[in-house]
């Protein structure tokens, strides 16, 4: 486990309920504090992904890590021959996406994300009928995935550098509704982008929406704020069907999903789904792969599509909302 921040603890805790499927055996983070928790939890601790890479019975590595860090962390696991697991996003460009990603292809490694939001079970079901043909040919996805927990930060934290963590909350939710789009519709073709601060003094600025158009037609609306109370929403329409999810409570502790969903010519329907744990479902996915029991189901050219998003997110924000290409 690389990083024990808020998310790397949240990781770690999530794992020691899946102990058959996978193990963290050590963790590294420079900050000595980290070392107690580290021990707390029955974990080797280093001061380094270098020296946890060097960790006997280490076959894989979880980075839970600052965004610019991701590049030379993925390297060097990928050199020491390890399989990587990486937060998002993998990167803030095309190019890096594709090193990260050839890197491990080039070894035989396996590269998971932390797209957790795919293995939400309303979401799984969603892609999947989608995928089906179940909804028709698909036209439009409609998504925001926003919250307030960065105003108790201090603002020397790393997520408000506008630097590693641009367009508001692009980098810490929006990425999860542009990985979701990709998914759906395939590579984009442009985006356009309004990045305001409204409601705080955030560097990268706290509300933002993004307008996608994909090279196979339709398009995608995501909004990621960091000012407003939480709220997830993922909508995808279709000619056959449309399907509205609604999540009750932050992935970190979820409490379910409301899904409200047509079919042509039937009633709007409403349900519930229980609570699930799609963070240590998508690390046993991840696991899984490594054991070479299934494939794992976020393809690199996946994770190039939506990094190639998000730099031109980046890119249109910084243009103040100009349209910009997605490179291809």
């Amino acid at each position: 486990m690389i990083g024990l921040g808020w998310w790397g603890r949240k990781i770690t805790a999530v794992l020691g309920k899946v102990t058959d499927e996978i193990e963290i055996v050590c963790a590294a983070d420079p900050a000595p504090a980290s070392a107690a928790f580290a021990a707390e939890n029955g974990l080797a601790w280093c001061a380094s992904d270098a020296k946890a890479l060097a960790h006997p019975g280490v076959e894989a590595v979880i980075l839970a890590t600052p965004h610019a860090l991701h590049g030379e962390q993925i390297e060097r696991a990928a050199a020491a021959g390890k399989h990587v697991f990486c937060e998002k996003p993998l990167s803030h460009t095309r190019r890096g996406a594709e090193a990260a990603v050839n890197a491990c292809r080039a070894r035989g490694l396996v590269l998971g994300m932390g797209h957790e939001r795919r293995w939400e079970p309303p979401v799984a079901a969603m892609l999947a009928a989608a995928r089906s043909g179940a909804l028709g040919r698909l036209l439009q996805v409609e998504a925001n995935f926003s919250h307030n927990i960065f105003l108790g930060l201090s603002a020397d934290n790393w997520r408000l550098d506008a630097a590693q963590a641009p367009v508001a909350g692009m980098t810490a939710t929006g990425i999860h509704l542009t990985d979701l789009s990709a998914a759906l519709f395939g590579p984009a073709r442009d985006v356009r982008v309004a990045c305001e601060n409204l409601g705080s003094a955030f560097p990268q600025g706290d509300t933002m929406s993004a307008h996608i158009r994909f090279r196979s037609g339709g398009t995608a609306y995501v909004s990621a704020t960091l000012v407003t109370p939480f709220v997830s929403r993922f909508a995808v329409f279709g000619t056959k069907g449309w399907i509205d999810i609604r999540d009750k409570a932050h992935v970190q502790a979820p409490a379910g999903w409301v899904v409200t969903a047509a079919e042509a010519g039937s009633e709007i329907t409403v349900t519930e789904e229980p609570p699930a744990e799609p963070v240590r479902d998508n690390l046993v996915a991840f696991a899984r792969a490594v054991r070479g029991k299934a494939p794992y189901p976020i393809t690199g050219d996946e994770l190039v599509n939506n990094i190639a998003i998000l730099e031109a997110i980046i890119a249109s924000a910084a243009s103040d909302g100009a349209v910009v290409a997605v490179q291809e």
